[in-house]
């Protein structure tokens, strides 16, 4: 029990380190990073879902798919003029969807399916930061990074896991999800959010290029989505019988099960930001 809650703490010191180091610094640590996690993600979902009877998805394009997509948001984001970066990505689209006629599987319609829910689930997300990292000005040809908003959807994520787990350790009692997640509860959660709202305070106080009440909602747009993303994960997992998404990081499994809630707390926090903007 000590040496696996050891093990935890190291990887996961190792892991924020790592997340929050090539963040910060600076475009090119970002882009490789998080173009390395979404292969891993996708290779890890790719990987599941092809243990299931009569699906066999092309692993190596959809994770090429991701990758692909991921710096083609991440190089418009440097220069939004450049659109045509997304053509050879519609090639591998059309590619993943012509091949089924010719690769003759038991069930190319599963195949379709699970290839484009790689696409859409976990590579869009991700290739999504870069809408949050890269900030146009007007006076400027090419975009600027800014780091502060894609950390702080993980800084709000951690603060609303930790929060929550106390918060429920010490008062839970409702359960929120009961069928996809027994352990979460509704005084947990509610935790997290005020935690998350202490640290938009923070946030806002140390980085003022939003007002206050935007940062706020930024937190409560994290916290809401976050959990819906850790439950559609859970249920995921419990739709094909296992417990980790894979065991890449000692003590935490895999890249999925670490990322979970930002898969759907990032395109949310773009929604969100981009409404905010139009008033």
């Amino acid at each position: 029990m000590k040496s696996n809650f050891l093990q935890r703490a190291i990887t996961g010191i190792i892991f924020v380190a790592v997340l929050i180091g090539c963040i910060v610094g600076g475009a090119v640590s970002f882009g490789i990073l998080f173009a390395i996690i979404s292969a891993l993600a996708i290779n890890e979902f790719c990987n599941l879902v092809n243990h299931v009877e009569g699906i066999q998805v092309n692993k190596r394009i959809c994770i090429l798919s991701g990758i692909f997509l991921f710096l083609c948001f991440f190089y418009f984001g440097i220069d939004p003029s450049q659109t045509g970066i997304f053509l050879p990505y519609l090639a591998l689209f059309i590619y993943l969807m012509v091949s089924e006629l010719y690769l003759k599987k038991e069930n190319p319609l599963n195949n379709w399916a699970y290839a484009m829910l790689s696409q859409m689930y976990i590579a869009l997300p991700f290739a999504l930061l870069n809408v949050l990292a890269f900030h146009s000005d007007e006076t400027a040809s090419l975009s600027q990074y800014n780091a502060i908003l894609p950390l702080s959807i993980f800084i709000f994520n951690w603060v609303n896991d930790t929060g929550a787990y106390c918060t429920g350790m010490l008062f839970g009692k409702h359960k929120l999800f009961e069928r996809i997640s027994p352990k979460k509860s509704w005084e947990g959660s509610i935790g997290g959010g005020i935690f998350c709202i202490i640290a938009s305070f923070l946030l806002s106080h140390f980085f003022p290029f939003m007002s206050t009440g935007v940062w706020i909602g930024l937190a409560l747009t994290v916290v809401v989505f976050g959990t819906w993303g850790d439950l559609t994960e859970s249920l995921l997992k419990r739709r094909l019988g296992i417990k980790d998404s894979g065991n890449i990081l000692p003590g935490h499994g895999g890249m999925l099960d670490r990322f979970d809630s930002a898969i759907l707390a990032i395109p949310a926090a773009v929604v969100y930001l981009y409404v905010v903007s139009l008033f």
